[in-house]
């Protein structure tokens, strides 16, 4: 169930406040949903996985053809390949082989639990909006000052536009920023954030009111 409207402050780069937005209540005032929200990012962290690990089997292992010595007379345990599991260097049994490790994850559920992500941000006040970014040219010194002034601690997560290439350069170097492209706006990012920095642009659902 949504809850009652939330709004924001917009800040311009320098800090100073320049209106307010309206978050949509149906994106950023749900009760946010923690068991989809697991199983979403469970499924997106699978999907991050190579899967190219990969051991051999008695059968792979090369060498071994021979045995290693007679069955009978020797005093020890009978062995017919040198490959068996049980030696050293022989092959692995049950090992790990190369696979896909993707889940499927219905369209619903990803929605859902972006918007729970979004809202559990919402709710603790750590969504900021401002209005564009305005760099001149790309600088790493500029971007930071940007941050302070707009009160954006800790992990940042910065969602840009696709005008917005000088400030991508400008904040791609910093290490507790992570910047997304509007269209990659996802749960596990929101949620590994501890704040989430949209422009007007890139802000989903939102209106514009007055100062």
């Amino acid at each position: 169930m949504a809850s009652s409207k939330i709004s924001v402050t917009v800040k311009d780069q320098s800090g100073a406040d320049t209106g307010s937005a309206e978050l949509a209540a149906d994106i950023f005032g749900i009760e946010p949903n923690l068991p989809v929200m697991h199983q979403v990012v469970t499924a997106q962290l699978a999907a991050a996985r190579a899967g190219t690990h990969s051991t051999k089997t008695r059968s792979e292992v090369r060498g071994g053809g021979a045995k290693p010595w007679r069955q009978k007379g020797t005093g020890r345990a009978r062995a017919g390949s040198s490959n068996s599991p049980i030696w050293r260097g022989g092959g692995v049994a049950h090992g790990p082989k190369p696979r896909d490790y993707s889940q499927r994850t219905p369209k619903k559920m990803v929605k859902l639990a972006l918007r729970s992500a979004l809202s559990d941000r919402a709710s603790d006040g750590n969504v900021i909006v401002v209005d564009s970014w305005n760099f001149e040219t790309p600088k790493t010194k500029d971007a930071i000052a940007a941050l302070s002034a707009i009160g954006a601690d800790g992990k940042v997560l910065l969602v840009l536009g696709d005008n917005d290439e000088a400030a991508y350069r400008s904040f791609r170097n910093l290490t507790n920023v992570h910047v997304l492209h509007q269209r990659e706006l996802n749960t596990y990012d929101v949620l590994d954030s501890d704040v989430v920095v949209f422009t007007q642009e890139t802000l989903p659902g939102a209106s514009e009111s007055g100062a």
